[in-house]
Protein backbone atom coordinates (compact mmCIF):
# COMPACT_ATOMS: atom_id res chain seq x y z
CA UNK A 1 0.00 0.00 0.00
CA UNK A 2 1.06 3.28 -0.79
CA UNK A 3 2.26 6.25 1.89
CA UNK A 4 -0.80 8.25 2.76
CA UNK A 5 -1.42 11.89 1.73
CA UNK A 6 0.06 14.77 4.38
CA UNK A 7 -2.87 16.77 4.46
CA UNK A 8 -3.06 20.50 5.51
CA UNK A 9 -5.86 22.20 6.93
CA UNK A 10 -6.28 25.73 7.24
CA UNK A 11 -8.94 28.46 8.66
CA UNK A 12 -9.95 25.22 10.19
CA UNK A 13 -12.44 25.80 13.23
CA UNK A 14 -13.04 22.82 15.55
CA UNK A 15 -11.91 20.37 12.37
CA UNK A 16 -14.86 19.32 10.85
CA UNK A 17 -13.20 19.06 7.27
CA UNK A 18 -9.94 17.61 9.22
CA UNK A 19 -12.24 15.16 11.03
CA UNK A 20 -14.27 13.54 7.43
CA UNK A 21 -10.66 13.59 5.53
CA UNK A 22 -9.15 11.85 8.59
CA UNK A 23 -11.10 9.34 9.03
CA UNK A 24 -10.93 7.30 5.14
CA UNK A 25 -8.65 4.33 5.66
CA UNK A 26 -7.52 2.13 3.18
CA UNK A 27 -7.69 -1.57 3.35
CA UNK A 28 -4.60 -1.81 5.82
CA UNK A 29 -6.51 0.32 7.73
CA UNK A 30 -4.25 2.97 7.96
CA UNK A 31 -5.62 6.42 7.23
CA UNK A 32 -5.41 7.82 3.61
CA UNK A 33 -5.45 11.38 4.55
CA UNK A 34 -3.41 11.74 7.53
CA UNK A 35 -3.59 15.42 9.03
CA UNK A 36 0.09 16.78 9.20
CA UNK A 37 -0.93 20.41 10.29
CA UNK A 38 -4.01 22.21 11.57
CA UNK A 39 -3.62 25.52 11.76
CA UNK A 40 -6.85 27.70 13.71
CA UNK A 41 -6.70 31.20 15.45
CA UNK A 42 -9.99 31.61 17.98
CA UNK A 43 -8.74 29.97 20.80
CA UNK A 44 -11.54 28.47 22.13
CA UNK A 45 -11.68 26.61 18.19
CA UNK A 46 -8.18 25.78 18.33
CA UNK A 47 -8.63 24.52 21.66
CA UNK A 48 -11.18 21.63 19.96
CA UNK A 49 -8.99 21.23 17.25
CA UNK A 50 -6.22 20.45 19.92
CA UNK A 51 -8.29 18.00 21.51
CA UNK A 52 -9.27 16.04 18.48
CA UNK A 53 -5.82 15.91 17.38
CA UNK A 54 -5.23 14.09 20.33
CA UNK A 55 -7.85 11.74 20.11
CA UNK A 56 -6.36 10.74 16.65
CA UNK A 57 -3.34 10.00 18.08
CA UNK A 58 -5.32 6.62 19.38
CA UNK A 59 -6.50 3.20 17.69
CA UNK A 60 -9.25 3.34 20.36
CA UNK A 61 -9.95 6.18 22.30
CA UNK A 62 -8.82 5.34 25.72
CA UNK A 63 -11.26 5.28 28.76
CA UNK A 64 -9.61 8.61 30.30
CA UNK A 65 -10.84 10.66 27.16
CA UNK A 66 -14.41 9.79 28.01
CA UNK A 67 -13.32 10.37 31.55
CA UNK A 68 -12.78 14.18 30.52
CA UNK A 69 -15.38 14.86 28.23
CA UNK A 70 -17.94 13.21 31.35
CA UNK A 71 -16.47 16.06 33.59
CA UNK A 72 -14.74 13.34 35.55
CA UNK A 73 -11.53 14.05 35.05
CA UNK A 74 -9.34 17.63 34.71
CA UNK A 75 -7.77 18.60 31.10
CA UNK A 76 -4.38 18.51 33.10
CA UNK A 77 -5.11 15.16 34.13
CA UNK A 78 -5.78 13.69 30.56
CA UNK A 79 -2.64 15.63 29.14
CA UNK A 80 -0.66 13.88 32.53
CA UNK A 81 -2.07 10.35 31.69
CA UNK A 82 -1.08 10.31 27.70
CA UNK A 83 1.99 12.59 27.33
CA UNK A 84 3.29 11.37 23.95
CA UNK A 85 -0.20 11.59 22.92
CA UNK A 86 -0.55 15.27 23.67
CA UNK A 87 2.65 15.96 22.29
CA UNK A 88 2.22 14.47 18.90
CA UNK A 89 -1.30 16.69 18.86
CA UNK A 90 0.79 19.55 20.18
CA UNK A 91 3.73 19.29 16.61
CA UNK A 92 0.18 18.46 14.48
CA UNK A 93 -1.72 21.98 15.24
CA UNK A 94 -0.78 25.54 15.69
CA UNK A 95 -2.77 28.87 16.44
CA UNK A 96 -1.81 31.47 14.11
CA UNK A 97 -3.90 34.06 12.72
CA UNK A 98 -2.73 33.74 8.73
CA UNK A 99 -1.63 36.91 7.27
CA UNK A 100 -0.13 37.75 9.98
CA UNK A 101 3.78 38.43 9.47
CA UNK A 102 4.57 36.08 12.67
CA UNK A 103 2.17 33.31 10.98
CA UNK A 104 3.66 33.85 7.75
CA UNK A 105 7.28 33.48 9.29
CA UNK A 106 6.58 30.87 11.24
CA UNK A 107 5.27 28.72 8.43
CA UNK A 108 7.43 28.93 5.62
CA UNK A 109 9.96 26.33 7.22
CA UNK A 110 7.02 23.86 8.05
CA UNK A 111 5.59 23.96 4.96
CA UNK A 112 8.80 23.50 3.56
CA UNK A 113 8.71 20.34 5.48
CA UNK A 114 5.79 19.17 4.81
CA UNK A 115 6.73 19.31 1.04
CA UNK A 116 10.02 17.94 1.01
CA UNK A 117 8.87 14.46 3.18
CA UNK A 118 5.64 14.55 1.71
CA UNK A 119 6.43 14.94 -2.10
CA UNK A 120 3.69 14.27 -4.31
CA UNK A 121 1.42 13.18 -1.37
CA UNK A 122 0.34 16.38 -0.42
CA UNK A 123 -2.75 17.80 -0.13
CA UNK A 124 -4.12 21.21 1.19
CA UNK A 125 -8.00 21.56 2.84
CA UNK A 126 -9.52 25.07 4.53
CA UNK A 127 -12.14 27.47 4.35
CA UNK A 128 -10.90 31.26 4.26
CA UNK A 129 -13.62 32.90 6.65
CA UNK A 130 -16.34 33.96 5.29
CA UNK A 131 -17.76 37.37 6.70
CA UNK A 132 -17.28 39.51 3.61
CA UNK A 133 -18.64 37.46 1.55
CA UNK A 134 -21.93 36.47 3.19
CA UNK A 135 -25.12 37.71 2.62
CA UNK A 136 -25.51 39.15 6.10
CA UNK A 137 -21.92 40.23 6.59
CA UNK A 138 -22.38 42.32 3.32
CA UNK A 139 -26.17 43.69 4.24
CA UNK A 140 -24.03 44.95 7.61
CA UNK A 141 -21.23 46.65 5.89
CA UNK A 142 -23.74 48.63 3.65
CA UNK A 143 -24.89 49.97 6.92
CA UNK A 144 -21.25 51.37 7.65
CA UNK A 145 -20.39 54.52 6.37
CA UNK A 146 -18.00 54.64 3.95
CA UNK A 147 -17.28 51.26 3.89
CA UNK A 148 -14.36 49.99 1.47
CA UNK A 149 -14.64 46.45 0.25
CA UNK A 150 -11.31 47.47 -1.52
CA UNK A 151 -9.69 47.84 1.92
CA UNK A 152 -11.56 45.02 4.00
CA UNK A 153 -8.72 42.80 4.48
CA UNK A 154 -11.24 39.89 5.23
CA UNK A 155 -12.15 39.69 0.87
CA UNK A 156 -8.58 39.09 0.62
CA UNK A 157 -7.42 36.42 3.11
CA UNK A 158 -8.38 33.20 0.39
CA UNK A 159 -4.68 34.98 -0.48
CA UNK A 160 -3.38 33.44 2.56
CA UNK A 161 -4.65 29.92 0.88
CA UNK A 162 -3.43 30.55 -2.37
CA UNK A 163 0.12 31.71 -0.57
CA UNK A 164 0.37 28.41 1.20
CA UNK A 165 -1.08 26.70 -1.84
CA UNK A 166 1.54 27.92 -3.93
CA UNK A 167 4.16 27.13 -1.01
CA UNK A 168 3.04 23.42 -0.73
CA UNK A 169 2.49 22.27 -4.46
CA UNK A 170 0.02 19.79 -3.21
CA UNK A 171 -1.35 17.34 -5.28
CA UNK A 172 -4.61 18.59 -4.71
CA UNK A 173 -6.28 21.07 -2.91
CA UNK A 174 -10.15 21.45 -1.53
CA UNK A 175 -11.53 24.86 -0.69
CA UNK A 176 -15.02 25.40 0.94
CA UNK A 177 -16.81 29.24 1.36
CA UNK A 178 -20.12 30.22 1.49
CA UNK A 179 -22.13 30.62 -1.99
CA UNK A 180 -22.34 34.52 -1.21
CA UNK A 181 -19.08 34.54 -2.09
CA UNK A 182 -20.60 33.98 -6.18
CA UNK A 183 -22.12 37.39 -6.26
CA UNK A 184 -19.78 39.17 -4.09
CA UNK A 185 -17.61 41.83 -5.91
CA UNK A 186 -14.69 44.71 -5.02
CA UNK A 187 -14.44 47.81 -7.07
CA UNK A 188 -17.20 45.86 -9.86
CA UNK A 189 -15.29 42.71 -10.11
CA UNK A 190 -16.69 39.45 -9.15
CA UNK A 191 -14.73 38.10 -6.10
CA UNK A 192 -15.29 34.35 -7.55
CA UNK A 193 -13.42 35.18 -10.50
CA UNK A 194 -10.58 36.45 -8.79
CA UNK A 195 -10.36 33.55 -7.01
CA UNK A 196 -10.30 30.85 -9.75
CA UNK A 197 -7.89 32.88 -11.76
CA UNK A 198 -5.80 32.94 -8.72
CA UNK A 199 -6.26 28.95 -7.50
CA UNK A 200 -5.53 27.86 -11.64
CA UNK A 201 -2.40 29.83 -11.32
CA UNK A 202 -0.65 29.08 -7.71
CA UNK A 203 2.84 27.93 -9.05
CA UNK A 204 3.39 30.24 -11.43
CA UNK A 205 1.46 28.58 -14.76
CA UNK A 206 -1.71 29.83 -15.64
CA UNK A 207 -3.28 26.66 -15.70
CA UNK A 208 -1.15 24.54 -13.35
CA UNK A 209 -4.62 23.23 -11.45
CA UNK A 210 -7.76 21.95 -12.89
CA UNK A 211 -11.06 22.32 -10.73
CA UNK A 212 -13.04 19.92 -10.66
CA UNK A 213 -16.96 19.95 -10.34
CA UNK A 214 -18.20 18.06 -7.10
CA UNK A 215 -21.83 18.18 -8.24
CA UNK A 216 -23.00 16.66 -11.30
CA UNK A 217 -25.57 19.67 -12.35
CA UNK A 218 -26.62 20.15 -15.90
CA UNK A 219 -26.45 23.99 -16.20
CA UNK A 220 -23.15 23.88 -16.09
CA UNK A 221 -21.63 27.47 -14.88
CA UNK A 222 -20.35 27.82 -10.74
CA UNK A 223 -23.49 25.46 -10.17
CA UNK A 224 -21.47 22.53 -10.40
CA UNK A 225 -19.34 23.90 -7.46
CA UNK A 226 -22.17 24.48 -4.61
CA UNK A 227 -22.72 21.48 -3.11
CA UNK A 228 -26.47 21.16 -1.18
CA UNK A 229 -25.33 19.01 1.86
CA UNK A 230 -29.02 17.70 2.11
CA UNK A 231 -28.65 15.48 -1.24
CA UNK A 232 -26.00 13.61 0.18
CA UNK A 233 -26.89 12.48 3.58
CA UNK A 234 -26.83 15.19 5.72
CA UNK A 235 -29.80 16.30 7.66
CA UNK A 236 -29.57 19.82 7.07
CA UNK A 237 -30.00 21.97 3.88
CA UNK A 238 -26.56 24.01 4.38
CA UNK A 239 -25.19 25.51 0.28
CA UNK A 240 -21.62 25.92 -0.05
CA UNK A 241 -19.31 26.77 -3.11
CA UNK A 242 -16.86 23.62 -2.62
CA UNK A 243 -13.77 23.59 -5.06
CA UNK A 244 -11.81 20.85 -5.27
CA UNK A 245 -8.48 21.42 -7.60
CA UNK A 246 -5.79 18.82 -8.59
CA UNK A 247 -2.30 19.58 -10.15
CA UNK A 248 -2.95 19.63 -14.13
CA UNK A 249 0.39 17.16 -14.05
CA UNK A 250 -1.31 14.76 -11.73
CA UNK A 251 -4.35 15.20 -14.04
CA UNK A 252 -2.81 13.91 -17.11
CA UNK A 253 -1.04 11.06 -15.36
CA UNK A 254 -4.16 9.77 -13.56
CA UNK A 255 -5.82 9.31 -17.40
CA UNK A 256 -8.22 11.74 -16.34
CA UNK A 257 -10.92 13.28 -18.99
CA UNK A 258 -12.36 16.64 -18.67
CA UNK A 259 -16.00 15.34 -19.40
CA UNK A 260 -15.58 12.34 -17.17
CA UNK A 261 -14.98 13.37 -14.21
CA UNK A 262 -16.63 11.51 -11.20
CA UNK A 263 -18.35 13.54 -8.69
CA UNK A 264 -20.09 13.41 -5.64
CA UNK A 265 -23.13 10.21 -5.61
CA UNK A 266 -26.24 11.65 -4.38
CA UNK A 267 -28.85 10.43 -2.29
CA UNK A 268 -32.36 9.96 -2.60
CA UNK A 269 -33.64 9.85 0.20
CA UNK A 270 -32.98 12.66 2.60
CA UNK A 271 -32.12 12.72 6.20
CA UNK A 272 -34.11 14.52 8.55
CA UNK A 273 -33.94 16.27 11.65
CA UNK A 274 -36.19 13.34 13.30
CA UNK A 275 -33.46 10.53 12.25
CA UNK A 276 -31.27 12.76 14.69
CA UNK A 277 -32.77 14.54 17.14
CA UNK A 278 -36.18 12.56 18.09
CA UNK A 279 -34.37 9.92 20.27
CA UNK A 280 -32.05 12.94 22.16
CA UNK A 281 -33.02 13.00 26.06
CA UNK A 282 -35.94 15.79 26.34
CA UNK A 283 -35.33 18.94 27.89
CA UNK A 284 -36.75 21.89 29.09
CA UNK A 285 -35.44 25.43 28.17
CA UNK A 286 -34.26 27.64 31.09
CA UNK A 287 -35.30 31.08 32.33
CA UNK A 288 -32.91 34.04 31.84
CA UNK A 289 -33.44 37.32 33.69
CA UNK A 290 -35.71 35.75 36.17
CA UNK A 291 -34.86 32.68 39.16
CA UNK A 292 -34.33 29.27 37.25
CA UNK A 293 -36.15 26.68 39.34
CA UNK A 294 -38.35 23.76 37.73
CA UNK A 295 -41.63 25.19 39.32
CA UNK A 296 -40.81 28.68 38.06
CA UNK A 297 -40.33 27.09 34.57
CA UNK A 298 -43.45 25.25 34.59
CA UNK A 299 -45.63 28.58 35.99
CA UNK A 300 -43.81 30.55 32.54
CA UNK A 301 -43.98 28.09 30.28
CA UNK A 302 -47.86 26.93 31.27
CA UNK A 303 -48.19 30.42 30.98
CA UNK A 304 -46.37 31.29 27.55
CA UNK A 305 -48.66 28.65 26.32
CA UNK A 306 -52.06 30.25 27.36
CA UNK A 307 -50.96 33.57 26.16
CA UNK A 308 -50.01 31.96 22.75
CA UNK A 309 -53.69 30.28 22.66
CA UNK A 310 -55.59 33.53 23.74
CA UNK A 311 -53.35 35.39 20.83
CA UNK A 312 -54.72 33.13 18.38
CA UNK A 313 -58.37 33.30 19.46
CA UNK A 314 -57.80 37.25 18.77
CA UNK A 315 -56.47 36.43 15.29
CA UNK A 316 -59.29 36.59 12.48
CA UNK A 317 -57.51 34.29 10.42
CA UNK A 318 -58.20 30.75 11.92
CA UNK A 319 -55.86 29.57 14.34
CA UNK A 320 -58.06 27.39 15.85
CA UNK A 321 -56.55 23.97 15.31
CA UNK A 322 -53.08 25.90 16.80
CA UNK A 323 -55.22 27.28 19.82
CA UNK A 324 -56.73 24.18 20.96
CA UNK A 325 -53.13 22.21 20.77
CA UNK A 326 -51.27 24.95 23.04
CA UNK A 327 -53.98 24.34 25.52
CA UNK A 328 -53.90 20.53 25.02
CA UNK A 329 -49.40 20.93 25.80
CA UNK A 330 -50.34 23.70 28.94
CA UNK A 331 -52.52 20.44 30.18
CA UNK A 332 -50.30 18.21 30.07
CA UNK A 333 -47.10 20.29 31.60
CA UNK A 334 -49.72 21.23 34.81
CA UNK A 335 -50.70 17.40 35.20
CA UNK A 336 -46.96 16.32 34.72
CA UNK A 337 -44.91 15.39 37.65
CA UNK A 338 -41.72 15.10 36.58
CA UNK A 339 -40.29 17.99 34.31
CA UNK A 340 -37.17 17.17 32.36
CA UNK A 341 -34.10 18.66 33.23
CA UNK A 342 -32.15 21.89 31.82
CA UNK A 343 -29.19 19.22 31.09
CA UNK A 344 -28.55 15.44 30.03
CA UNK A 345 -25.74 13.37 29.24
CA UNK A 346 -28.18 9.83 28.61
CA UNK A 347 -26.91 9.20 25.30
CA UNK A 348 -29.53 9.33 22.50
CA UNK A 349 -30.71 6.79 19.59
CA UNK A 350 -30.57 7.72 16.07
CA UNK A 351 -33.26 6.64 13.85
CA UNK A 352 -31.09 6.37 10.65
CA UNK A 353 -28.71 3.30 10.50
CA UNK A 354 -26.03 5.16 8.21
CA UNK A 355 -25.95 8.22 10.70
CA UNK A 356 -25.99 6.07 13.18
CA UNK A 357 -22.99 4.27 12.54
CA UNK A 358 -20.88 7.69 12.11
CA UNK A 359 -22.24 9.46 15.09
CA UNK A 360 -22.43 6.92 17.41
CA UNK A 361 -19.94 5.61 19.84
CA UNK A 362 -21.39 2.92 22.05
CA UNK A 363 -18.61 3.07 24.92
CA UNK A 364 -19.58 6.97 25.15
CA UNK A 365 -21.25 6.65 28.86
CA UNK A 366 -21.99 10.75 28.89
CA UNK A 367 -23.13 12.96 26.13
CA UNK A 368 -21.43 15.95 26.42
CA UNK A 369 -22.17 19.41 24.98
CA UNK A 370 -26.48 18.47 25.54
CA UNK A 371 -27.52 21.74 27.86
CA UNK A 372 -30.54 23.77 27.13
CA UNK A 373 -29.92 27.89 27.17
CA UNK A 374 -32.31 30.35 29.34
CA UNK A 375 -34.80 32.29 27.13
CA UNK A 376 -36.54 35.23 28.35
CA UNK A 377 -40.01 34.82 29.44
CA UNK A 378 -41.23 36.76 26.52
CA UNK A 379 -39.78 34.90 23.83
CA UNK A 380 -41.53 31.17 25.30
CA UNK A 381 -44.98 32.07 23.87
CA UNK A 382 -43.38 32.71 21.03
CA UNK A 383 -41.37 29.70 21.12
CA UNK A 384 -44.79 27.54 21.89
CA UNK A 385 -46.65 29.30 19.37
CA UNK A 386 -44.01 28.55 16.84
CA UNK A 387 -43.51 25.22 17.45
CA UNK A 388 -47.29 24.14 17.73
CA UNK A 389 -47.74 25.98 14.67
CA UNK A 390 -45.48 23.67 13.13
CA UNK A 391 -46.95 20.52 14.38
CA UNK A 392 -50.05 21.09 13.14
CA UNK A 393 -49.23 22.82 9.62
CA UNK A 394 -46.35 20.95 9.04
CA UNK A 395 -43.91 23.85 8.98
CA UNK A 396 -42.43 26.71 10.29
CA UNK A 397 -44.74 30.26 10.40
CA UNK A 398 -43.96 33.69 8.61
CA UNK A 399 -44.03 36.69 10.76
CA UNK A 400 -46.73 37.73 9.10
CA UNK A 401 -48.81 34.40 10.13
CA UNK A 402 -47.64 34.87 14.00
CA UNK A 403 -50.53 36.76 16.53
CA UNK A 404 -50.44 40.31 16.71
CA UNK A 405 -50.18 39.83 20.14
CA UNK A 406 -47.11 37.81 20.39
CA UNK A 407 -44.88 39.98 17.34
CA UNK A 408 -42.06 41.18 19.31
CA UNK A 409 -41.09 45.18 19.20
CA UNK A 410 -39.10 44.90 16.23
CA UNK A 411 -38.67 48.07 13.57
CA UNK A 412 -38.60 45.51 10.82
CA UNK A 413 -40.68 42.87 11.95
CA UNK A 414 -43.14 43.65 9.40
CA UNK A 415 -40.91 44.76 6.62
CA UNK A 416 -40.57 41.50 4.95
CA UNK A 417 -37.08 41.25 5.68
CA UNK A 418 -37.18 39.13 8.62
CA UNK A 419 -40.20 36.55 8.02
CA UNK A 420 -38.18 34.05 9.26
CA UNK A 421 -37.38 35.47 12.90
CA UNK A 422 -38.91 32.94 14.82
CA UNK A 423 -37.47 29.23 13.13
CA UNK A 424 -38.57 25.70 14.00
CA UNK A 425 -36.64 23.11 12.67
CA UNK A 426 -39.53 20.29 11.43
CA UNK A 427 -39.15 16.82 12.41
CA UNK A 428 -39.80 15.58 8.56
CA UNK A 429 -36.90 17.39 6.91
CA UNK A 430 -33.90 18.43 6.66
CA UNK A 431 -32.82 21.42 9.17
CA UNK A 432 -31.99 24.81 8.00
CA UNK A 433 -28.46 25.97 7.53
CA UNK A 434 -26.98 25.85 11.03
CA UNK A 435 -24.87 28.86 11.27
CA UNK A 436 -22.86 30.32 13.80
CA UNK A 437 -25.81 33.00 14.45
CA UNK A 438 -27.11 30.25 16.92
CA UNK A 439 -25.37 31.61 19.70
CA UNK A 440 -27.22 34.87 20.24
CA UNK A 441 -30.51 33.88 20.67
CA UNK A 442 -31.76 30.31 19.41
CA UNK A 443 -34.38 32.05 17.79
CA UNK A 444 -33.89 30.79 14.28
CA UNK A 445 -33.41 26.88 15.48
CA UNK A 446 -36.24 26.48 17.48
CA UNK A 447 -36.99 22.80 18.92
CA UNK A 448 -39.87 20.68 17.09
CA UNK A 449 -40.98 19.96 20.18
CA UNK A 450 -43.22 22.34 21.56
CA UNK A 451 -43.27 20.54 25.38
CA UNK A 452 -40.00 21.54 25.38
CA UNK A 453 -40.25 24.79 24.88
CA UNK A 454 -36.82 25.87 23.92
CA UNK A 455 -33.97 25.87 20.71
CA UNK A 456 -31.56 24.00 20.13
CA UNK A 457 -28.16 22.73 22.24
CA UNK A 458 -25.01 22.41 21.29
CA UNK A 459 -24.79 18.66 20.46
CA UNK A 460 -28.10 18.95 18.91
CA UNK A 461 -26.70 21.56 16.49
CA UNK A 462 -23.78 19.57 16.09
CA UNK A 463 -25.77 16.23 15.07
CA UNK A 464 -27.27 17.86 12.80
CA UNK A 465 -23.94 19.02 11.69
CA UNK A 466 -22.61 15.62 11.61
CA UNK A 467 -20.29 16.08 14.47
CA UNK A 468 -19.85 12.22 16.19
CA UNK A 469 -21.16 12.37 19.67
CA UNK A 470 -17.52 11.53 20.80
CA UNK A 471 -16.40 15.20 19.19
CA UNK A 472 -16.26 17.58 22.47
CA UNK A 473 -16.31 21.01 22.02
CA UNK A 474 -14.03 23.19 23.99
CA UNK A 475 -14.91 27.06 25.39
CA UNK A 476 -18.08 28.31 26.84
CA UNK A 477 -21.26 27.46 25.52
CA UNK A 478 -21.49 30.96 23.22
CA UNK A 479 -18.12 30.07 21.93
CA UNK A 480 -19.36 26.34 21.04
CA UNK A 481 -22.46 27.33 19.14
CA UNK A 482 -19.50 29.19 16.79
CA UNK A 483 -18.02 26.50 16.25
CA UNK A 484 -20.70 24.20 15.60
CA UNK A 485 -21.80 26.85 13.29
CA UNK A 486 -18.76 27.93 11.31
CA UNK A 487 -17.41 24.17 10.68
CA UNK A 488 -18.10 21.88 7.47
CA UNK A 489 -20.40 18.70 8.32
CA UNK A 490 -17.86 16.06 8.77
CA UNK A 491 -19.75 13.18 6.85
CA UNK A 492 -20.01 15.54 3.79
CA UNK A 493 -15.78 15.84 4.03
CA UNK A 494 -15.80 11.88 4.09
CA UNK A 495 -17.43 11.90 1.29
CA UNK A 496 -15.27 14.55 -0.58
CA UNK A 497 -11.88 12.46 0.54
CA UNK A 498 -13.50 9.59 -0.83
CA UNK A 499 -14.39 11.00 -3.85
CA UNK A 500 -10.73 12.66 -4.02
CA UNK A 501 -9.20 9.58 -3.21
CA UNK A 502 -10.91 7.51 -5.99
CA UNK A 503 -9.35 10.26 -8.30
CA UNK A 504 -5.81 10.29 -6.70
CA UNK A 505 -6.22 6.36 -7.28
Amino acid sequence: MSPSFKTVDIFAGPGGLAEGFSSLRGKNGSRIFDIALSIEKEQSAFATLRLRAFSRQFSELPDNYFDYIAGRISHEQLIHLHPTEWDAAVSETAMLELGSEYARGWLAPVLRDIRQSGGDRVVLIGGPPCQAYSLVGRARNRGIADYDAASDNRHFLYREYISILEQLQPVAFVMENVKGMLSAKVDGVGMIDRIMADLRSAGGKPDNYRILPLVGDARGGMSKHVVRAENFGIPQARHRVILLGIRADVFQRCGLQPDAVPTLATRPMKATVRNVLEGMPRLRSGLSRTADTPDGWRVAAVGAFREAASACDAQSVNLGEVAQQLRLHAEKLLKTDALPPRKSTTPGPILDNRLADWLIDTRIGALPNHESRGHMTSDLARYAFAATFAEVQGRSPKANEFPRELAPDHRNWDSGKFADRFRVQTWDSPSTTVTSHISKDGHYFIHPDPAQCRSLTVREAARLQTFPDNYFFEGNRTQQYVQVGNAVPPLLARQIAELLADILA
